[in-house]
């Protein structure tokens, strides 16, 4: 069999087998173990010894010519200088000039290092990396195909730094998606983005206290016409800011993700005011949001596709009621995670069910008080869902599975980990009754030899 075989059509088999695969083909021969490496095209790598080496790295990265993802993060007993990182990221730029996307989660990396890297992987599209303060960005119009930037920064504040030498990008570049992590006070090196950021379709904030000059930022979200998603994860000192600018100037955002800070009046006046015609909302505000919020939402918002909603405490039965008739034609997506609104209202999810007879996607995580009759009485009537997740729902029982095969003919997706009340019998008798079913996600004890080989043969993926 293996001289039979040519080399491309072994590596063509490598890349169509499963990831579990690949240690047992290693072993086969010394050709396999060649073939399997050169038939890697994407590598997550958490550095230790003795791969913790500059040299180490680079000998394992030259048996992968073909790679064009790589991610590399360090273990906590790993060095983590500037140095280091900047070591790494010359091995990447010697062993992979064809990398396309690139993660170094490790300490900040330097500019001459990043300036190097640019020179000898010209194809980098996407990068994440650590900086150090003060922060200086105009090294990114030297990657002429970046088109994604992800971007941590780190270090003792500065206060506010001059750059006089970073001078206008007058030829633009293409980046079209930002995400900045631990952006503080005196970070004004921001400031080269605003002015230069002409394309960008995504911008993502992480636990940041600042974007800036305030007055530069407004201006940046004035010119921009290309802003379709914006997300904020523990962002309070900034988020009235970000959101007063994007009701004020920006028409074109479709998706906006709040999580863990932000202020009730700022969230409201951006529901009220913003011209923009959203299509995916996700918010987890737990003492900032309100039933004037949903019902805000629900009237400015009337193309709205998907609605994410995390531990809702201060919502009530009432506002998600006249919510889902509000939006009963339009909603496809509706997220309940962690919400004890459930519990604490009787009938809310018939109701809703009722109203959103046109769901695709129902995910009702993590309501641990969920029970059977409750997720039956949405399921009679949506009757469309193809996703359903289920995932720390640990009132149900195998007697939901039941209403599952009854009324989700159209079910392709399925999570049930962590519902310790359903069954192996039940998971079997799903698995074998479900007409459409592609993906499930269930904990690998609950899976017999029967079930899987059922799920092999109706081409059902089996996930834990």
């Amino acid at each position: 069999m293996d001289t039979i075989l040519c080399d491309e059509l072994l590596q063509e088999i490598f890349r169509r087998l499963p990831p579990p695969s690949s240690p047992a083909i290693s072993l086969v021969s010394k050709r396999w173990l060649r073939l399997l490496r050169s038939s890697k095209s994407s590598l997550s790598l958490s550095l230790s010894p003795p791969f913790s080496t500059p040299s180490s790295l680079s000998a394992f990265l030259s048996h992968h010519p073909y790679l064009s993802s790589l991610s590399l993060s360090l273990s906590s007993a790993t060095n983590t200088t500037t140095t280091f990182s900047d070591q790494l990221v010359a091995c990447v730029a010697l062993c992979c000039p064809s990398i396309q996307h690139l993660r170094v989660l490790a300490a900040p990396v330097s500019v001459s290092s990043l300036l190097s890297l640019s020179t000898s992987c010209s194809n980098i599209c996407s990068l994440t990396v650590s900086l150090s303060r003060p922060v200086s960005f105009s090294w990114i119009v030297c990657f002429r195909s970046l088109k994604s930037l992800s971007v941590i920064l780190s270090g003792r504040d500065l206060g506010e730094i001059e750059y006089a030498d970073e001078i206008g990008c007058e030829s633009g570049f293409e980046l079209e998606s930002l995400c900045l992590s631990g952006v503080r006070q005196g970070d004004f090196g921001l400031n080269w983005l605003w002015m230069n950021c002409k394309k960008l379709r995504i911008l993502h904030f992480k636990s940041c206290e600042s974007v800036g000059d305030n007055a530069l930022f407004s201006g940046f979200i004035k010119g921009l016409q290309t802003l379709q998603e914006v997300e904020l994860r523990t962002c309070r000192g900034i988020v009235d800011v970000i959101l007063f600018n994007l009701a004020e100037f920006c028409a074109s955002l479709c998706s906006l993700l709040i999580y863990d800070g932000g202020s009730r009046e700022g969230l409201l006046y951006f529901i009220r005011q913003c011209k923009s015609n959203l299509r995916k909302i996700e918010l987890r505000l737990p003492l900032d949001l309100d039933n004037r919020h949903l019902l805000g939402i629900a009237e400015n918002f009337g193309g709205l596709s998907s609605f994410r909603l995390q531990s809702c405490c201060l919502v009530t039965g009432e506002g998600l009621k006249r919510f889902g008739v509000a939006l009963s034609n339009v909603l496809e997506e509706l997220v309940l995670i962690n919400c004890d609104v459930i519990e604490r209202e009787s009938g809310l999810l018939s109701t809703l069910g009722q109203s959103l007879r046109h769901l695709k996607k129902l995910d009702l995580s993590y309501n641990d008080s969920l029970l059977d009759k409750e997720l039956v009485s949405i399921l009679v009537s949506c009757n469309y869902v193809c996703e359903l997740k289920l995932r720390g729902c640990s009132g149900l029982t195998s007697a939901a599975t039941v209403s599952m095969l009854k009324n989700c003919k159209l079910l392709e997706s399925l999570d049930m980990r962590n519902c310790c009340g359903i069954e192996e019998e039940a998971i079997r008798l799903l698995v074998m009754n479900s007409q459409r079913l592609r993906r499930l996600h269930v904990e690998e004890y609950k899976l017999s030899g029967v079930v899987r080989m059922l799920a092999l043969n109706k081409g059902i993926e089996l996930l834990d």
